[in-house]
């Protein structure tokens, strides 16, 4: 949650089993799930049961979780990185033990899970994608997406250009140690009203090898301020720029 706490808001899990019931092609998910707040057990029940409901189309998005003082410290929970990211990579592990449906257990300094099965599994095999987030020039976040599906590299109100995505993958592709496929996730605006511009503005990263582009559709990106409300005639825009689809490339 990155808007002020007092915002009407919905859970997640629930909102995106909305979208699993009422769609049947488009890939869905959160970016990103705090884990460090959450119980990683609790997760992977409700990943399973969206992945088996939306037929395999669950991707699943992890990182340490942002701001702090806000989707941390607001219920007493540890806000330091260093414990948060402790706590992401040990529920990373949990889930991907869980998700096998074969006996797990784990011990860690945050965590700990005796020998279990969780049934049933996923719908995607081997298993739901993870995608890690993180700062763009940050190597931790770049290192922890190197085990496991795709990087989704976040630059603070602005894309991340093609340049710094070649740094990107050069230091990744270094910590790599599995050949298996992975995602290169691009965050960005375009037009919906104007297909040439918009295919413009995402070619460069399609050539460099980016394999998603996630259209932000975000409150402030109609000229709402941090903390204001959302407006219908906002929501409208949003809405608007959802039905206009997004950047088509040949």
């Amino acid at each position: 949650v990155y808007d002020n706490p007092y915002h009407p808001l919905v859970d997640p899990w629930i909102g995106l089993a909305a979208v699993a019931a009422n769609t049947t092609t488009i890939r869905m998910g959160a970016m990103i799930t705090s884990i460090a707040r959450r119980h990683p057990w609790k997760v992977a029940r409700e990943t399973v049961s969206l992945d088996l409901l939306s037929t395999g189309r669950l991707t699943f998005g992890a990182a340490l979780g942002d701001p702090p003082e806000r989707d941390f410290g607001t219920f007493n929970e540890p806000e330091d990185a260093k414990t948060r990211a402790a706590k992401l990579d040990e529920g990373l592990a949990i889930l991907d033990g869980l998700w096998t449906g074969k006996p797990f257990s784990f011990q860690g300094e945050h965590f700990t899970v005796k020998e279990t099965v969780f049934l049933p599994v996923a719908a995607q095999v081997p298993r739901i994608p993870i995608w890690i987030g993180g700062t763009w020039n940050s190597h931790a976040p770049m290192r922890r997406a190197a085990r496991w599906d795709g990087f989704f590299p976040l630059k603070w109100r602005s894309m991340v250009a093609v340049d710094e995505w070649r740094d990107i993958q050069a230091y990744v592709e270094q910590h790599r140690t599995s050949a298996a496929y992975f995602d290169w996730v691009q965050g960005g605006t375009t037009p919906g009203d104007d297909l040439d511009r918009a295919a413009e503005i995402a070619a460069p990263y399609q050539d460099v090898g980016v394999t998603w582009w996630v259209e932000q559709i975000d409150p402030w990106r109609f000229g709402l301020g941090w903390d204001d409300l959302i407006t219908s005639e906002v929501a409208e825009r949003m809405n608007e720029r959802i039905r206009q689809g997004p950047p088509r490339l040949g």
